[in-house]
């Protein structure tokens, strides 16, 4: 609840602007995390490869219910012939008739590889229930980006618009001194210069806010309000070694590839057992009635248990099983290089969290220093002991230690949302955000039976329906 609070807290200065006499509220940070979520199609993607992966299940399930099947058929048998008894002459017959029939098979026993295949679609799902939370942390970063992106790009727009009106002064002053003697025409040209410069720096960061909200409204599906404050920086863990911990436990990449080992163990046995003999029970039932004759018909059935084993593929069987092995020889070398690379991504953003904080109190000061080195050198020249130069240099230094402090300050609320993505923990349901959370239990408790009656089809249908997939 302590970290929802942080997330909804960092958006909610709400810069107003009038326009039209309608008051604009600025978008806050939880309003693009909300945006981002709703919004995103990837998300849909992946829920509906997850779905897809609910159904292996039921359909691994199946394979131990019986199977029932029917056949119906008309046939109809002509021909001639020619024998001794039609004294040599060519006899043409023709009958008809009808047939249905019944057929119900079960597998009765196969080494228990039906039985691993419902384990292995199961720990499918559970992966893939994982990359899905994944996809969704990605989603939400980006939203979270995206809205400090155009909170620096917006930032740096009015501080260059500050710097074009005081070069304007500037110039304005210097052309009033050169009327009266006090510069030469060289200040003049200064000014104007770093005037011309100005505007065309300006125009850069006029570019940077439309590309940045071009990204915020890909990114959160909605067009962004005016500019907000930044808020207060999340929560974070104290150490690296604190943030790495709840990684290696939460982090749903990670956990997706443990889930992956588990699964290729699985098919490792899975192989093994379709070496191995299945033993099968089947009852047939069969109805035949000749349409020449309606007294004729025959019907009657059969009931066998069976077994069938492979003798001779060709290899398939066995290669099939040494590539098993080989999967999981790499799903087990993977989940090492994923373990290191959450460890290394945790470090990573930690040490920006700590360059940013370092970042910042540097600039502070040197934002501080600038201000009071441009005032003065402005009041001097005012006195006629500094040029024009010397008070366009110190605005420029000024420009650059803000546009340096917001830089940093954007770069620490970045980096500490990167923090806690890397700790699996920029979910909706960590954050609590007030959207409508997908669950991805619902669909698989209701298709995980393998579901054949209509009242439970209809409940699938409204499930899809809800979920805006009819």
């Amino acid at each position: 609840m302590a970290l929802r609070q942080i997330i909804l807290a960092a958006g909610l200065g709400l810069a107003a602007t009038f326009a039209g006499g309608h008051v604009a509220r600025a978008d806050t940070l939880a309003d693009a995390l909300v945006g981002a979520y709703n919004s995103s199609g990837l998300l849909e993607q992946n829920r509906a490869v997850l779905r897809a992966a609910d159904e292996d299940v039921a359909q691994a399930v199946a394979a131990l219910r019986p199977v029932l099947d029917w056949t119906a058929d008309v046939t109809r048998q002509f021909g001639e012939s020619r024998s001794a008894s039609s004294f040599g002459d060519r006899v043409g017959t023709v009958s008809e008739s009808a047939s249905i029939g019944l057929q119900a098979s079960l597998l009765v026993f196969d080494f228990g590889r039906t039985r691993l295949s419902i384990d292995a679609a199961k720990q499918a799902v559970l992966a893939t229930r994982y990359q899905l939370i994944g996809i969704e942390q990605e989603i939400l970063f980006r939203g979270a980006q995206a809205f400090f992106e155009l909170q620096r790009a917006q930032r740096v727009l009015a501080v260059r618009q500050n710097n074009l009106t005081v070069i304007g002064r500037e110039l304005r002053a210097a052309r009033d001194r050169f009327e009266v003697g006090e510069v030469t025409r060289t200040d003049v040209a200064l000014a104007e210069a770093r005037l011309a410069e100005a505007r065309s720096q300006l125009a850069v960061a006029q570019g940077d806010v439309a590309r940045a909200e071009q990204e915020y409204i890909t990114a959160t599906g909605r067009r962004p309000g005016g500019s907000s404050a930044l808020g207060t920086v999340p929560a974070i863990p104290p150490s690296v070694e604190a943030a790495t911990a709840i990684a290696l436990k939460t982090q749903p990449d990670l956990i997706a590839a443990q889930y992956a080992v588990t699964l290729a163990d699985l098919g490792v046995k899975i192989a093994e057992a379709s070496l191995k003999p299945t033993v099968n029970l089947t009852g047939r039932y069969s109805l035949t009635q000749d349409l020449d004759d309606r007294d004729f018909y025959n019907r009657g059935g059969s009931i066998s248990l069976g077994a069938s084993g492979p003798i001779y593929r060709g290899g398939a069987l066995t290669s099939a099983l040494r590539q098993s092995v080989a999967i999981r020889d790499q799903r087990r070398a993977q989940l090492l290089v994923v373990s290191d690379n959450v460890r290394q991504s945790v470090a990573n953003a930690y040490v920006n969290v700590q360059v940013a904080r370092s970042a910042i109190q540097a600039s502070r000061q040197q934002v501080e220093a600038a201000q009071v080195a441009f005032n003065g050198i402005r009041e001097e020249a005012q006195l006629g002991a500094r040029t024009t130069l010397d008070v366009l240099n110190a605005e420029q230094d000024l420009l650059d230690a803000r546009t340096l402090l917001i830089s940093a300050q954007v770069d620490e609320y970045v980096a500490a949302y990167n923090v806690i993505a890397a700790t699996g923990r920029l979910t909706a349901s960590a954050l609590n955000l007030p959207v409508q959370q997908y669950d991805p239990t619902v669909y698989y408790n209701l298709v995980k039976d393998a579901p054949a009656l209509s009242s439970q089809g209809e409940q699938l249908n409204r499930v899809l329906r809800a979920i805006g997939k009819d």
